[in-house]
């Protein structure tokens, strides 16, 4: 097993984006999404996923060694292993937030490809063209994320 298969380091396919392009809601008012918006939205989660999987390859190496040498060098100070600990924490942190942010990626390609993209997961609607070029990770429209928000 290379490297790349351990760690699902190489890049997504696109696939032809053009039908997807086609079938994408855009709100009232904006104009349909074009073959080129799609593939620069598509080739733009790509990079991002790769770069994610390159993050938490390393964060999960650095939260590995962290772990590993919990216990060296720590002696009895209680500052040293409340440093430690916190170090650990932050790293955790880290690890999880990167994870996250992957699998939304990933959520938003396999939704691009699947024609879904665009397509707010709670009412249905356009989500709007604008905003989820500015963040193609997003799943809901504004009403409906301001209305989670303020749960």
């Amino acid at each position: 097993m290379t490297v790349n298969e351990k760690l699902d380091l190489d890049a997504p396919d696109l696939g032809d984006l053009t039908k997807a392009a086609r079938g994408l809601p855009v709100r009232e008012g904006e104009k349909p999404w074009t073959a080129k918006e799609v593939r620069e939205v598509g080739q733009g989660l790509v990079e991002e996923i790769t770069r994610l999987r390159l993050e938490l390859a390393a964060a999960d190496a650095e939260l590995a060694e962290l772990l590993r040498n919990s216990g060296d060098g720590a002696g009895d100070d209680q500052a040293d292993s409340g440093s430690s600990a916190l170090e650990r924490e932050q790293e955790l942190t880290l690890v999880n937030n990167t994870r996250d942010m992957l699998e939304q990626a990933t959520h938003a390609l396999e939704r691009l490809k699947a024609g879904t993209f665009g397509t707010c997961e709670s009412c249905g609607e356009a989500i709007g063209k604008a905003r989820v070029m500015a963040f193609p990770r997003a799943t809901l429209c504004v009403a409906c994320k301001q209305r989670e928000e303020r749960r």
